[in-house]
């Protein structure tokens, strides 16, 4: 057994669906942050592709250590919603009913609670607005129609505002964001749902701004290459620190 104390990474755990999933691409906002982290922090993707929160609070507690590894998450994005808002007549299998999924964000909110993870370490992220005309496309060419609309997904970021504010965690609007002002919120999507280019640079500085005062503190994890003793390099690279 070594007598050298391991060295132990903080974690922000990325909690989600596709668009978390997806988050780890070139270019993408997790990439992002990560890079960001580099050094003092692991960003650990737990993106999970076509979830919605109902299951999502399912397989939670398989996701999230011991409460003696809470201390080492600095914090945890929670992004559901672009499934859980899907049309009930036209893909029951991931709609949500609005009121259950304020619920279920709650409940998410207990289990990382039960798990040491405070609220105040917790970000909501709602869905994204949807274009309509181009996810409509991607309906039709995978042999279905329309299964999304833009006000659904609005009631859902709001119900996600809402429930953030019960919870005492901290919440990314990108709804209301992205369509600020009058603003073409188009150019921040890829296929009218999920995040193009542009949408994950603003994914990823909005993000931050509300992560970096949650990692401010976080120690650069082992001396800078330029202080190590090159005569005992034992001496700087095994001390516990």
């Amino acid at each position: 057994m070594s007598k050298y104390k391991t060295v132990i990474w903080p974690k922000v755990i990325l909690f989600g669906d596709s668009i978390t999933q997806f988050s780890f691409q070139a270019n993408g906002w997790g990439a992002e942050i990560a890079d960001k982290l580099a050094r003092k922090c692991d960003v650990v993707n737990r993106g999970l592709s076509g979830y919605n929160s109902r299951w999502a609070k399912i397989v939670l507690p398989r996701l999230i250590n011991s409460p003696n590894s809470a201390d080492n998450i600095a914090a945890v994005t929670v992004f559901f919603g672009a499934n859980d808002c899907a049309l009930e007549d036209k893909n029951p299998q991931q709609h949500i009913p609005l009121q259950e999924y304020s619920e279920n964000l709650k409940e998410i909110t207990r289990l990382l609670a039960s798990a040491g993870v405070s609220a105040d370490r917790v970000i909501f992220i709602t869905p994204p607005p949807i274009h309509e005309p181009a996810w409509e496309k991607e309906c039709i060419l995978k042999g279905c129609p329309l299964n999304r609309h833009n006000s659904a997904a609005g009631q859902y970021a709001q119900a996600c505002v809402q429930a953030a504010s019960q919870c005492g965690t901290d919440v990314l609007d990108l709804w209301t964001l992205m369509q600020k002002d009058g603003q073409d919120y188009t150019v921040y999507l890829s296929d009218g749902l999920h995040l193009s280019q542009k949408g994950n640079q603003f994914v990823s500085q909005h993000l931050w701004e509300l992560l970096e005062s949650r990692v401010a503190d976080l120690p650069f994890i082992l001396p800078y290459w330029g202080d190590v003793d090159t005569k005992s390099p034992e001496s700087s690279l095994l001390c516990n620190q």
